[in-house]
């Protein structure tokens, strides 16, 4: 099993990070997503919230154009779901470089984050896009 810095040097390679610029989207990352104390730990063993932060941090790496994101903030508390959000807020308006999309069951969310809006019913029936 990798702690949080191994998981994120792997996923780094994967993404095809050159390798004398690993450890500094490393550490980019890491400080982005508020898991300083985190990084030695094994990521097993991380709590649930810890865990969304590490997989958002896991997306980011090499500022992909699409970022896809299942509930970032499911199961937060509501301070570390407000981090959350504006971890995703600077990635997709603040920075430009990323456009987030999010699947959601949670409506504030949606607003929170959301230039545009989709809904789906019923098993995955599209049902309207537009403002929230």
């Amino acid at each position: 099993m990798l702690n949080v810095e191994e998981t994120l040097k792997f996923y780094a390679l994967i993404k095809g990070i050159r390798t004398h610029k690993i450890k500094e989207v490393v550490e980019k990352a890491i400080r982005e997503l508020n898991l300083r104390d985190h990084r030695n730990k094994l990521a097993g063993t991380l709590s649930g919230g810890n865990k969304r932060k590490l997989s958002v941090a896991m997306a980011i790496i090499g500022n992909p154009p699409i970022i896809l994101l299942d509930e970032p903030s499911a199961g937060m508390d509501p301070e570390a779901r407000r981090f959350m959000w504006n971890v995703v807020e600077k990635i997709s308006q603040r920075d430009k470089k990323s456009a987030v999309i999010i699947t959601t069951h949670s409506m504030e969310e949606a607003e929170a984050l959301s230039t545009k809006l989709g809904i789906m019913v019923r098993g995955g029936v599209f049902r309207c896009m537009g403002s929230t």
